[in-house]
């Protein structure tokens, strides 16, 4: 399912235009974004937590030349989903 996809359908079962579905989805979005770069939590009830996480550095190789690098630390977004989710999808799989 696509972003697209969402829209069509939110617009279909509410009767909303989709431009004005597609606007509040897309501020949705980048409100989420936005609250990750800041380094804060995403807690939606029910479906799930967005938070940054720090991937610690390590040592690597370079495939090419086998000489070792220092990889540094990295800032990543996780997902947990919510027990209500993973019920449904549970359920439904």
């Amino acid at each position: 399912m696509t972003k697209k996809d969402i829209i069509m359908r939110i617009a279909d079962e509410t009767g909303f235009k989709q431009i004005d579905v597609k606007e509040v989805v897309q501020k949705t979005f980048d409100i989420i974004v936005e609250s990750l770069s800041k380094g804060d939590k995403v807690e939606l009830r029910n479906f799930g937590i967005f938070k940054v996480k720090t991937r610690k550095g390590r040592m690597g190789r370079n495939p090419r030349t086998g000489e070792s690098v220092s990889i540094p630390d990295k800032k990543i977004v996780s997902f947990k989903a919510g027990m209500k989710m993973k019920m449904d999808v549970k359920q439904n799989v």
